[in-house]
Order: C-alpha cells, then structure tokens, then sequence
C-alpha cells in the first residue's frame, strides 16, 4: 500500500470537510442566536430576572459542555469520530427545538445543560477526523476552511435579532427551525461521511485506558502550553460572542436587530478572510521550518490583544466595528491553528482527547468569565476597565504559544494504510 502524496490531499478529504461545514454552522448558531435574542427571551421570560442570571444561563451551557469535553474527544478516538459527530448533531438539534418550547428560566437552564452535553461531542471528533484526512501541506487550510463555517454560525445567529423583533414569527420560531433542520440533516451525514481506513495515522489500534490518556497528555509540557493559549485569548472570545450585542444596544442607543447584525456580521466576515489567510500562511509557513503555525498563532493573538483593549473604550459604533473586524482577522489566524499545533505535540491516537481537554479548560473558564461579566455589568463596573483584563490575559498567551516544542516524528506524519479515494 502506497501513501497519498502530503502535497495535495485527495478530493475525498475535502468532501469531508464540505459535509462537516453545515454542521459547524448550526453548531454556533443554535449558541449564537440565543444571545442575540437577549431582550425577546428575558421579556418572554420574566423569571430570568437580572443580568447575572442570564450570565449564569450562559456560563451553565459552557460548564456542561466543558465538562463532557474531554469524554467526547475520549469516546471519538477510542470508539468512532463518525458516529459521533452524527449522533452529536442529531440530539442538539433535538434540544434545539425543544428550547422553543420553554416557558420559565429553570426551564431554559435544563435545555442549554442538553445542549452542552450534546454539543461537547461535535468539535473534537470533527477536528480530529479533519486533521486525519488532511496531513502536511492542506491541514491548517482545512481547518480554517472548516472554521469559516462556525464563523458563518455566529453570523447567522447575529442576524436572528431582526427575526425576534418580528411580529410574524419571534424568537422561538428561529430555535424550531434550525432544530428540524439539524434532526434532518444527520440522516445524510451518517450515510456519506467516513473514518479514515485503519492502519492509517488515525488507526486505533493500540486502546489507550482513560487515565493513561489524561496522564500521558499531563506530562507533555507543551500540551499544557497550548492549553493555555487555547484558553486565555477565548475568554475574549466568549465575552464578544455573548455579550456584544447587548453591549452595543446599550451603549449606542440602537435596536436588538442592529446590534445583534453590527455585533457579529463583520468581525465574523473579518474572522473568515482571517482563517483562511492564516491556513495559507501557516502551511507555506510550515515549508520553512516546523514551528510556521506557531508564528501565524501568535500574530494572531497579536491582534487581538489591541482590538480588545480599543472596543472597550471606543466612543462611536463605527470605531467599535472597526476594532471588532482586527479582532476577527486575529481570531482567523488563531482558530484555524490550534488544532495542527496540537497535531505536531500529540500523537494521533490521543488528538480528539487532547482537543476535548482544551475545550473542557478553555470553555469552563469562558463560563466562569460569562458569569463575572454579567455580575459586573449589575455594578456598573466601567467596559474599558473589563476589556483591558481580558487583553492582558491574551497577551500572556503569546508566550505560551512560542515556548511549545514541535515533536519531530509527528510534523511530518504520513498515513501509512490505503488512501482516503481507495476507501471511499
């Protein structure tokens, strides 16, 4: 068996990545949506009472998920990354609808706890099966181009404000209907989507027990490293996907519809052109030398320590779109090359694992700081104060990026079993 060429991946491999978009879409859109529809839903639902409970609702979501991480990148790798991408989908489309039929706020906090739990199990395994597919030359471009579609998520959900705001059809038509699409759109995925042949760099083989993953991931100083890059600039993150719209309805003086619309649409679009600059640069990157992809990281957090520090203190919209759209363009360059980092420190059979490790740290923090936001919002506590914390955290994640080693034997990783076209 011969092993297909690192510098064009077959057209397979990109079929995968096609088939993943949608659900990655629908992945931050069914998250994205319920933030830019704050005032619909706190109004609809009078129990959610103040703003720290509806930071609490949002941080809940992210400790579940948090929480499960790590098991959904355990099962991916020990089980199938097929199966459960296609089952992950399938049951937070359910829970999707299902919070369009919620009625107080307990309620809703039970449905954002299923809907982390079901998510948790999605982006490990696709990632994973992603950077199975793809090896060397393509794989920073086929994350990014994979990431593009979350950006497109958090675009669309941006928009749902406007459909909230209509009196024809309100929040909770807009959960129904990207429920019933997910439910119906898993039947197709498990039918056409496909591991990778055993025997090949995601091959199985050797089961790895629960606690000899965690403690063989504990010892790997770099993993760590990258753990806390992953970390420190998504508290950022978190806090512009979440609390952006309110922020900017707030502070300007403008409807939920154009505050949802201005708080995502163009720091996502800028977010996309990032990603796939930064998969370009990243791979000819890597043609230079082992440690490309970190660069590309670090000069994306580069950006996004300023854009953060300037949206906190920007004194018109326009002014705070504009650091919006650096903060994209940086969160493009970082996103798309968490996942090949990973791949050059860890070894493929622990790479879903290690992924849902990053998320169970990364995304429990951006929990707490979703909760702390929310609270100091409730004590008036100045935004340009908060954002200059977060950026000082994302700076120190700098460092962190540019201290991990790359492992020789796995950056140039080949599949050694038949190609990806003879399996399918």
């Amino acid at each position: 068996m011969t092993s297909p060429p690192e510098s064009a991946a077959p057209r397979s491999a990109w079929l995968i990545v096609l088939l993943l978009m949608p659900v990655a879409l629908l992945n931050y859109l069914d998250r994205q949506m319920l933030a830019s529809m704050k005032y619909s839903v706190m109004a609809d639902l009078p129990t959610i009472g103040t703003e720290a409970n509806w930071g609490f609702m949002l941080g809940q979501f992210k400790w579940v998920y948090a929480f499960l991480s790590p098991i959904g990148g355990y099962t991916a790798d020990r089980i199938s990354r097929r199966l459960t991408i296609c089952a992950s989908v399938f049951v937070w489309s359910a829970v999707t609808w299902c919070t369009g039929q919620v009625t107080t706020y307990d309620q809703l906090l039970w449905t954002r706890s299923l809907m982390g739990i079901s998510e948790a199990f999605y982006m490990p395994a696709a990632l994973a099966l992603i950077t199975d597919y793809h090896v060397g030359a393509t794989r920073s471009r086929a994350v990014g181009l994979h990431q593009t579609a979350i950006y497109l998520g958090v675009m669309a959900g941006g928009s749902t404000g406007y459909i909230a705001d209509s009196p024809t059809f309100g929040w909770r038509f807009v959960f129904h209907a990207c429920g019933l699409f997910g439910i119906v759109y898993a039947l197709p995925l498990l039918l056409f989507l496909r591991e990778v042949p055993r025997g090949g760099e995601s091959s199985s083989s050797e089961r790895v027990a629960p606690w000899r993953a965690l403690w063989e991931l504990g010892r790997n100083g770099s993993f760590l490293l990258l753990v806390l890059f992953f970390t420190l600039p998504a508290l950022a993150a978190w806090i512009v996907r979440d609390w952006m719209p309110a922020i900017l309805k707030q502070r300007y003086a403008i409807d939920q519809g154009q505050a949802g619309f201005s708080a995502t649409f163009y720091w996502q679009l800028a977010a996309m052109a990032g990603a796939v600059l930064g998969g370009w640069l990243a791979d000819r990157w890597m043609q230079r030398g082992p440690r490309g992809r970190i660069y590309t990281s670090a000069i994306g957090v580069g950006l996004i320590v300023p854009a953060i520090v300037g949206v906190g203190g920007a004194q018109a919209l326009w002014i705070a779109v504009a650091y919006l759209v650096v903060f994209g363009v940086g969160w493009g360059f970082f996103d798309c090359n968490c996942m090949p980092i990973l791949s050059q420190i860890v070894q493929p059979r622990l790479r879903a694992t290690g992924y849902g490790v990053m998320n169970f740290v990364s995304i429990g923090c951006g929990g707490l700081a979703d909760w702390a936001f929310g609270a100091l919002r409730d004590r008036d506590v100045p935004l340009n104060m908060t954002c200059l914390v977060f950026a000082t955290a994302a700076a120190l994640s700098i460092v962190c990026v540019l201290l991990i080693r790359p492992r020789p034997e796995l950056v140039a990783l080949r599949p050694s079993g038949p190609t990806v076209s003879e399996e399918l």
